[in-house]
């Protein structure tokens, strides 16, 4: 293999690692998922998807592009822009690209569906570009995955609305995302100066503000949808409730430790099961 091939094989990658590909496969496998829920089928669904994806990668390129240097200072060393692995200029290229596709990709399914899909796409943005060390760090999260169900299924052909609780619990998952997303990273952060919300509250309340948050979700999804059975919605209500008081309790104890984060993580996966389940 020739230089110049290694070369780009090498930032290919870099880019690769750089558009946070889980989280942005993750948002849009859910959000593929729900449009199946809310009657989207055919070329709307691919579009849906491709609309979401690219908006996710714009998102998360422009996160490694705009924070380069912090996490150069750091020692980010899982930050391809900070380490070198692509050049920053390639990364802020690729932000750029995958928001016009995105902008392009979303009106294509409608002004309505258009217009909220984008303005998640601009909590994140907004995020990346200040937001993110101040108090209202939180609101990108939960307004941008409140958004979200609304562009999912104002794009379906004749159901203009999801459910009032879908975008409600959709916003309660985004802020304990955020959550999720920061506490692991809250001694890098306060070496660059970043004071977002979960910084403020510190490692043991943030914890806690993410299980109530995620609780909260499990009980909405276990009494809210009108179909739900009532088998579902004791096992839904009773595991969010259960695991969220074991994360506190875990909180308290060790805020430091692994725990709490991990019982966290399990109940956004049965929120997130749980919300499929009811919408398809």
């Amino acid at each position: 293999m020739s230089g110049t091939a290694v070369l780009r094989a090498t930032r290919l990658r870099g880019l690769a690692g750089a558009c946070h590909p889980l989280p942005s496969a993750a948002v849009t496998v859910v959000a593929v998922l729900l449009g199946v829920g809310g009657g989207l089928g055919g070329w709307r669904l691919v579009l849906l998807g491709a609309a979401v994806f690219t908006g996710q990668l714009s998102i998360g390129w422009s996160n490694d592009w705009v924070d380069a240097a912090r996490d150069s200072a750091t020692g980010r060393a899982d930050k391809p822009a900070a380490t070198g692995l692509v050049p920053v200029r390639i990364v802020a290229v690729a932000a750029l690209t995958a928001l016009a596709a995105t902008i392009l990709m979303s009106l294509l399914l409608g002004w309505l569906a258009g217009a909220a899909l984008l303005f998640g796409v601009a909590a994140g943005w907004a995020y990346n570009l200040g937001l993110k060390a101040t108090p209202w760090s939180a609101a990108t999260y939960l307004l941008a995955f409140a958004a979200l169900p609304v562009g999912v299924y104002t794009a379906a052909p004749g159901q203009p609305w999801p459910p009032w609780w879908v975008p409600l619990v959709g916003a309660l998952l985004g802020f304990g995302a955020h959550f999720a997303n920061v506490l692991p990273d809250l001694r890098a952060d306060a070496r660059t100066g970043v004071r977002g919300l979960p910084h403020r509250l510190g490692p043991r309340n943030g914890v806690i503000a993410m299980a109530v948050s995620l609780a909260t979700a499990s009980v909405l999804l276990g009494l809210a949808p009108s179909g739900a059975s009532a088998g579902f919605t004791v096992v839904v209500v009773t595991a969010g409730i259960a695991l969220a008081a074991a994360t506190v309790v875990a909180a308290v104890r060790t805020p430091h430790g692994p725990t709490a984060f991990r019982l966290t993580v399990a109940i956004a996966v049965l929120d997130v099961v749980s919300l499929i389940s009811v919408t398809i």
